[in-house]
C-alpha cells in the first residue's frame, strides 16, 4: 500500500461521511456534504499525480481509482435525484450512470479481447468529469429550491450528460469492429 493508493481508499471511505452529512437536519449540512465531496474529488487528481510523480502506479490503484470515482459520482447523483425529484436532474443522472455501466462493460469485454487500449480514457472524458464534478459540488451545496446556483448546477449537469453521450458514442465507434457479428473470429 502506497500513498496514492491510500488516498484512493480515503476517497471510498469519504462516501458514507458525505451521505451522513447530506442527511443531517442542519442548515449547514448541504455545504458540509459538498465540501467533503469536493475534497474527495480533489483527491482523484492528487492520487493520479502522485502515482505518476512518485512512480507508484500499481494494479490495485489502477483498479480502485475508477471504481472510487464511479461510486462517488453515482452516490451523489442518487442523493440529488431523491432530493430534487425533477426531470432536469433525473434525466442527466440516468444518462451519466447508464453510460458508466455501458462503458465499464465495454472496457471489460474489450480487455478480454486484448483491445482495451481502443477504449481508453480520452481528453473529452476530462472535460466531462470537470463539468460533472463542478455540477455535483454546486448541487450538493444547495437545497432543491430554484436559485441561480441550482440552475447553474442543472446546466452543468446537462452539459456533462451531453459530453457523456458524445464520449460513449466515440467509445462505441472505436469498439464497433469488435462488436460486429460478421467480424472475423480469430
Amino acid at each position: 500500500m502506497n500513498i496514492p493508493n491510500l488516498i484512493t481508499v480515503l476517497r471510498v471511505v469519504l462516501i458514507p461521511i458525505f451521505i451522513l452529512l447530506f442527511y443531517l437536519p442542519y442548515h449547514w449540512a448541504y455545504m458540509a456534504a459538498s465540501a467533503v465531496f469536493a475534497f474527495a474529488a480533489a483527491t482523484d487528481w492528487l492520487d493520479g499525480y502522485l502515482a505518476r510523480r512518485l512512480e507508484q502506479s500499481t494494479p490495485f490503484g489502477a483498479f480502485l481509482d475508477p471504481v472510487a470515482d464511479k461510486l462517488m459520482v453515482a452516490v451523489a447523483l442518487v442523493l440529488l435525484v431523491q432530493e430534487h425529484a425533477n426531470v432536469w436532474l433525473t434525466l442527466p443522472a440516468a444518462v451519466i450512470i447508464g453510460r458508466e455501466i455501458v462503458i465499464s462493460a465495454l472496457r471489460e469485454w474489450m480487455a478480454e479481447l486484448g483491445a482495451r487500449a481502443q477504449v481508453a480514457v480520452s481528453n473529452l472524458g476530462k472535460w466531462k468529469t470537470a463539468a460533472q464534478m463542478l455540477a455535483l459540488i454546486i448541487l450538493l451545496a444547495n437545497p432543491s429550491t430554484a436559485t441561480f446556483w441550482v440552475f447553474t448546477g442543472y446546466i452543468l449537469l446537462l452539459i456533462a450528460a451531453g459530453l457523456t453521450l458524445w464520449s460513449m458514442v466515440q467509445y462505441l465507434r472505436a469498439a464497433w469492429p469488435h462488436l460486429r457479428t460478421d467480424a472475423k473470429k480469430k
